[in-house]
C-alpha cells in the first residue's frame, strides 16, 4: 500500500516493537482450609485442651472432663495460601458418667469425624437439639448485658455437653459465642498473630472482659476458688465453677 506524504518531513524515528506486559502471577487455587477433609487423626502428639464440665440434672450435680485436640490445616483464602487451627478430635473418659458409656464413645467418635470432615459447628448445633425424658439440664451461664449471670438450660445431658464443647471452641476462637463458625479469613489472621508471638486483639479483649466479669460477679467472689460465678440455687449461693455452697 502506497501512502502519499502531504507535509514536509521534519524528522524520523525507527519504530520499536511494542513492549510486552509482564505476565501476572497466577492466583493460588485450592480448597478453603475449613473444608479440607482430614482422613484420620495424625500420628504423634497434638495440642489439646482439657476442661472440667459441671452441670446439673434432676439427679443432682454432675461433672466430667472433655479433651479437644487441635492441629494446623493449610488451605487457600481469597487466592492466598493460609493456615488455620481446627479441632480434629474430641474425647470424654466414659467412666466419668453414670450413663451408658456407649453413647459417650459413639457421640465423641461421630463428632471427631465431623470435625475432620469440616462441619464440627453443624454437628454441635444438631447435638444441642437432642432431648431426653429426664427433665431439663443446667450447664453454663450467660450475661445478656445487664451484668447478671443467667443459667443456661438444655433439653438433655447430650445437649449440655455439646454446649460445653461449643464454649470451649469459642474460647479457642474457632466458634463465635452463639456457636457459629468463625470465617476462615479471621481464623487465618488469628493464626498469623498467634505464631508471630502477638496475642490477637480479639483474644486480648476477651481476656480483659473475662477478668472484669470475674471481679464484678453479681453475687461476689467465691470464697473457695475466687471465681465470680455465684448463683442462687435452692435458696443458697452456690459457685458454678467449683460447687462450693454457703449453706454447706
Amino acid at each position: 500500500m502506497i501512502r502519499r506524504i502531504e507535509k514536509r518531513i521534519v524528522g524520523f524515528e525507527i519504530a520499536k516493537p511494542e513492549e510486552e506486559e509482564a505476565p501476572q502471577a497466577p492466583a493460588v487455587s485450592g480448597p478453603d482450609p475449613l473444608e479440607v477433609r482430614i482422613e484420620r487423626r495424625p500420628e504423634g502428639e497434638l495440642e489439646a485442651t482439657a476442661e472440667k464440665v459441671i452441670y446439673w440434672t434432676q439427679e443432682g450435680k454432675k461433672s466430667l472432663y472433655v479433651v479437644v485436640s487441635y492441629m494446623p490445616v493449610k488451605g487457600v483464602v481469597e487466592g492466598e495460601e493460609v493456615t488455620i487451627e481446627r479441632p480434629v478430635e474430641f474425647f470424654i473418659p466414659a467412666s466419668q458418667s453414670a450413663e451408658d458409656p456407649q453413647w459417650i464413645t459413639a457421640t465423641m467418635r461421630s463428632l471427631s469425624l465431623a470435625a475432620r470432615g469440616g462441619y464440627a459447628a453443624k454437628a454441635l448445633a444438631d447435638l444441642r437439639k437432642v432431648a431426653w425424658t429426664k427433665g431439663p439440664v443446667r450447664c453454663g451461664t450467660r450475661d445478656f448485658g445487664n451484668g447478671k449471670q443467667v443459667p443456661v438450660w438444655h433439653p438433655s445431658e447430650v445437649a449440655a455437653v455439646a454446649y460445653a464443647i461449643q464454649q470451649a471452641l469459642y474460647r479457642r476462637g474457632f466458634l463465635d459465642v452463639e456457636g457459629n463458625q468463625v470465617p476462615s479469613r479471621v481464623l487465618a489472621r488469628r493464626w498469623r498473630e498467634r505464631t508471630s508471638g502477638r496475642l490477637p486483639e480479639s483474644a486480648e479483649t476477651e481476656a480483659a472482659e473475662s477478668v472484669d466479669e470475674g471481679r464484678r460477679g453479681a453475687n461476689g467472689a467465691c470464697p473457695q476458688c475466687g471465681g465470680g460465678s455465684l448463683a442462687l440455687l435452692d435458696g443458697c449461693l452456690t459457685c458454678l465453677d467449683c460447687g462450693h455452697s454457703k449453706c454447706g
